[in-house]
């Protein structure tokens, strides 16, 4: 081997290294004196909604050239937790103050609520709102039990009510996740059980006020009425009648009915 030529080739490579590591330093100080030193802020990991819960699983720490920090910008993870992006942000956006904010009496249930919209709270079971599967922002239809004749079988029926009723809320979880209740930190958000919010009682809908008299009134009048899951792209409104017991017994609707009129004319003999 010749050592000779070895230690002069290693000697030509680090003058090599040398000159290429002076030129990106030379280019690096072109580039702060014209765009400023880097600077750490917090930009988006992940495409952030807009009303959606913020913690450090959606954003990371950049460094950029001081020229490109958007004013207000966020340096510290730290200063997003417990807070809600106010507009959608992009992935690789830079988090700032104007885009965040902590939640408010502006960033609850009331900012949900359409415009010339209201927002009614129903109440529900197991057995009259599809096992308890509905979520916000899914799209429902009620209907409720009628009795206009104080009990008289013949007279009863079932009417659909509403149809195509936005879910605003289930209990406490609300549409686009805007939380009601403060959480200190990001960590306890993902400790947090997922049916945290599986257990509830009451849903909230949005109508308009016409409609909420109306529900209000077959709620007063007849209790708690039966809510129906629909796909949230059906929008169609369906014509459709009443339901009496005579449509469920189909053909033995004859039956029924004779023994319904021979039952009440037994009581009005009675009477």
């Amino acid at each position: 081997m010749n050592t000779r030529a070895f230690t002069l080739s290693l000697f030509i490579a680090g003058i090599a290294v040398f000159m290429v590591y002076s030129y990106i330093q030379g280019e690096e100080s072109k580039l702060a004196r014209r765009y400023g030193n880097e600077k750490t802020v917090v930009v988006a990991k992940e495409n952030i909604q807009a009303n959606e819960l913020l913690d450090d699983r959606k954003v990371i720490l950049k460094k950029i050239p001081n020229a490109f920090v958007a004013p207000k910008a966020i340096t510290k993870i730290e200063d997003i937790a417990n807070t809600i992006a106010t507009v959608n942000i992009v992935k690789g956006e830079q988090l700032t103050k104007p885009r965040v904010t902590y939640p408010n009496v502006k960033t609850g249930l009331s900012r949900q609520v359409s415009p010339g919209k209201r927002a009614f709270a129903l109440s529900i079971s197991d057995d009259s709102a599809v096992a308890k599967l509905i979520k916000p922002g899914d799209r429902i239809d009620i209907m409720s039990k009628i009795d206009y004749a104080g009990g008289d079988k013949s007279k009863v029926l079932i009417r659909t009510v509403l149809q195509d009723v936005l879910v605003l809320s289930t209990g406490r979880n609300i549409t686009n996740s805007i939380p009601l209740m403060g959480v200190k930190t990001p960590r306890e958000i993902r400790l947090m059980n997922l049916d945290t919010y599986s257990n509830f009682g009451v849903i909230t809908v949005e109508l308009s006020l016409d409609q909420s008299q109306k529900l209000a009134w077959v709620v007063s009048e007849f209790g708690r009425p039966t809510v129906i899951l629909r796909n949230n792209d059906d929008r169609d409104l369906v014509k459709t009648g009443d339901t009496t017991i005579y449509d469920v017994m189909g053909e033995d609707a004859g039956k029924v009915k004779a023994y319904l009129n021979r039952k009440t004319a037994g009581q009005q003999r009675g009477n």
